[in-house]
């Protein structure tokens, strides 16, 4: 063995605890680190010829990398709809690092480790609400959910026409109805070999919503004359967490013949609480819904699941099979999840949410989503409170977009937005909103307290000086 190798570990424990005491330091002083950071480096390092060893190593990401990290995990983040890591949640990511295994098989002599995620998604199926019809697995992020339930839901339409599009390549034109897609489902329509402009836009309901308009919608089938589509609606848009009228959707899906797709990345965990649960209602019709678990579910990134009805496991298989590697066997008796996602090496994705969904139970979930809540609309009163803004839409659950007072000011939003977000204290997003400029920010932090929100209000008001307005 080598010998620096060796001895990092005969010195295992005492490396592993001095990492331990700078990832407490960090979590114990996030409230003071910056929310922005323009601290730079030279990026072209040279590589060792002889390695420094874990704890020398670790010295130097502490004095040259750390400083370049910003406290995206804490409490005045606003900013991508990003939740922090509850201490559940570390322990789960820290462990799966430490077990390092490849979460394939639910029954293979090289592990079961599957069963965990198996077991973390009947758990994930309660909290929201959901029935056992859905199958579901871990993927990196809403993206790969997306690209996923997509990719199946290609397969479903090339089906409609006796087509195999995974076998043989897309052959037909593919009909997407949607209103407000996010970003991420266009992109998986462009990573799909679908086409990122191959879809057309329904309208939205009049009176500033940005949910989907239900009689539109049918016209818009109307006009298709009985051929299939794919519908991607929305549980929580990202600018006004909006959501599409699930109980009026599933009656269309009695009369029409398409594939329901849910983008519920954040906004699904509504579900969670018996105030909001209603936002919901009737969308375990779906066929396919994603869920981000770094958003709400305060789990560390590179966390997200896809579920996905169990009678199209038939198609997800086809879509997703891994060539008929022989050790593989019958993908349909043998479960294992190369055969169902687009990796074949997979983290224990799972262990984190396992750890997270056992800690806090359903309470504790459901204390964390009517707290951000309610803190959304204590900052929106807080803004109106001021007197230099406006809403740009209702506060519907989480998500406050707001710009500054006045058209003559529209041009200075950004800047605004720029000067606040370099004072280190909060850090929110620029977004457009019916052709405003506007400011996002969204609460899913557990963390996130009434104190954060008079700290944001109060360095606001100080950058409103410096605009003069």
């Amino acid at each position: 063995m080598n010998s620096i190798l060796q001895n990092d570990l005969n010195n295992f424990e005492n490396i592993l605890e001095k990492a331990k005491q700078q990832g407490i330091n960090f979590l114990n002083n996030i409230e003071n680190i910056p929310t922005s950071n323009k601290t730079a480096i030279d990026t072209k390092r040279n590589l060792n010829a002889l390695g420094l060893g874990s704890e020398k190593a670790l010295q130097e990401f502490k004095e040259r990398l750390a400083p370049l990290l910003v406290s995206s995990s804490g409490p005045r983040y606003w900013g991508f709809v990003t939740g922090g890591s509850t201490p559940a949640s570390i322990v789960g990511d820290w462990l799966a690092s430490v077990y390092d295994q490849n979460a394939q098989s639910v029954n293979s002599q090289g592990g079961n480790s599957a069963l965990i995620e198996f077991e973390t998604i009947h758990l994930l199926l309660q909290l929201l609400g959901l029935p056992e019809t859905f199958l579901g697995g871990f993927v990196t992020g809403a993206t790969m959910s997306n690209f996923t339930s997509l990719g199946v839901a290609r397969q479903w339409f090339g089906k409609q026409f006796e087509k195999d599009f995974a076998k043989n390549g897309i052959s037909e034109t593919i009909n997407i109805l949607t209103a407000t897609p996010h970003s991420s489902s266009v992109k998986c329509l462009s990573l799909l070999g679908i086409g990122s402009q191959n879809y057309r836009i329904v309208k939205t309901l009049e009176g500033n919503r940005e949910a989907i308009d239900v009689l539109d919608l049918e016209e818009n089938i109307k006009k298709l004359n009985g051929e299939p589509f794919i519908l991607i609606s929305s549980a929580g848009t990202v600018n006004t967490a909006d959501f599409d009228d699930f109980e009026a959707i599933s009656e269309l899906k009695q009369k029409y013949n398409f594939w329901w797709h849910i983008d519920g990345a954040f906004g699904g965990f509504a579900a969670v609480s018996e105030k909001y649960k209603n936002l919901v209602k009737g969308w375990e019709g779906a066929d396919s819904i994603t869920i981000d678990c770094h958003k709400w579910l305060n789990v560390p990134y590179e966390s997200a699941f896809y579920l996905v009805k169990k009678e199209h496991l038939n198609l997800q298989i086809d879509t997703f099979q891994n060539s008929n590697a022989p050790y593989l066997g019958n993908a349909l008796e043998n479960f294992n999840y190369l055969n169902v996602l687009p990796e074949n090496s997979r983290r224990l994705r799972a262990l984190p949410v396992w750890f997270s969904l056992v800690a806090y139970g359903k309470e504790g979930f459901c204390d964390i989503i009517e707290d951000s809540i309610e803190l959304a609309q204590h900052f929106g009163n807080a803004l109106i409170e001021e007197g230099s803004f406006e809403l740009l839409a209702p506060i519907r659950l989480n998500n406050v977009c707001f710009t500054l007072k006045g058209n003559e000011n529209q041009e200075k939003t950004a800047s605004f937005l720029s000067n606040l977000n370099d004072r280190g204290k909060v850090f929110m997003t620029p977004t457009v909103y019916q052709n405003k400029k506007g400011i996002r920010a969204s609460f899913v932090n557990w963390r996130t307290t009434k104190e954060d929100i008079a700290i944001v209000i109060a360095e606001m008001k100080i950058v409103l000086q410096d605009f003069k307005l």
